[in-house]
């Protein structure tokens, strides 16, 4: 991968904390989506395992495989993004050893081009991000709520809204930072506790249905510009409506295939030329 002069990395970002300078990051999952992230400057591109539920149209993230992030990584880091490049572990793949762990994020960084990796949870995920750090590999935390332990949380639902759960995401995030995570993103948690991680930690921390405390948002590709007529989360910002551009010229395009009105001439003329 090619070295852009103003790269992002677990140092910028850092220095960004320090600062006090906003971080962006977006959840993209193919080359073209890299392309035009990096070139409009976000400083993170999370591989998320939502690909599941945004490209492959299920319910949710449990069934994606190693195989299939590692080859979404791949794309995005086709792109050689100044973004820093983070790619998801899906469930399953770090949560039977640390060594299972370790193996798995090897392969997300020679073949996918990772620079990072993510992993979901607190406490019970130590081992594991502890035995990745170990083997020089960049890991980001996750907490709030973590998609992957849908099932053990009862569904998409905020987290952290009684004290005792507030406290224990809290310490997490205390100890994720003195284990050597170099961000944690904070998913569907009250603004207050996020504000309260974000002053007790000196790493970034990224919101997602988190509040403005954060040092960084994401959102995903998809859903930022509008690319999708399924339901979007309220958190969601929408600054764009790429379904019903891409939609309307669809509908141009058929209606000028049966019109006769495509091809024209121009293109008739360049279609001969070419043959």
């Amino acid at each position: 991968m090619r070295r852009h002069e103003n790269k992002q990395t677990i140092i910028t970002l850092k220095k960004k904390k320090k600062t006090g300078e906003k971080i962006s990051a977006i959840t993209a999952y193919d080359y073209p989506t890299a392309k035009v992230s990096s070139d409009a400057g976000i400083d993170i591109i999370l591989v998320g395992d939502s690909l599941g539920m945004v490209l492959q149209g299920a319910p949710d993230t449990m069934k994606v495989t190693v195989e299939e992030m590692i080859y979404h990584t791949r794309l995005v880091s086709n792109a050689e993004p100044i973004s820093m490049v983070v790619a998801d572990m899906p469930f399953g793949c770090y949560h039977v050893s640390p060594q299972q762990a370790v193996e798995n994020a090897i392969r997300f960084v020679k073949e996918g081009g990772a620079e990072g990796v993510k992993l979901e949870g607190g406490r019970k995920r130590f081992a594991a991000i502890d035995a990745i750090i170990n083997a020089e590999i960049p890991v980001m935390g996750h907490l709030g709520l973590t998609p992957q332990s849908l099932h053990a949380l009862g569904g998409f639902k905020m987290q952290g809204k009684v004290k005792e759960k507030a406290d224990e995401i809290l310490e997490d995030a205390i100890e994720l930072e003195k284990r050597g995570v170099f961000a944690i993103v904070l998913e569907s948690m009250p603004d207050e506790l996020a504000g309260r991680i974000s002053e007790a930690i000196s790493i970034p921390t990224i919101g997602i249905g988190a509040g403005k405390n954060c040092d960084g948002q994401v959102l995903v590709f998809h859903d930022m510009v509008g690319f999708t007529d399924a339901y979007i989360p309220k958190f969601v910002r929408k600054y764009a409506n790429l379904y019903s551009t891409i939609h309307d010229a669809l509908r141009n395009y058929i209606d000028d295939i049966r019109s006769g009105n495509f091809p024209g001439d121009e293109e008739s003329f360049h279609i001969k030329k070419q043959l």
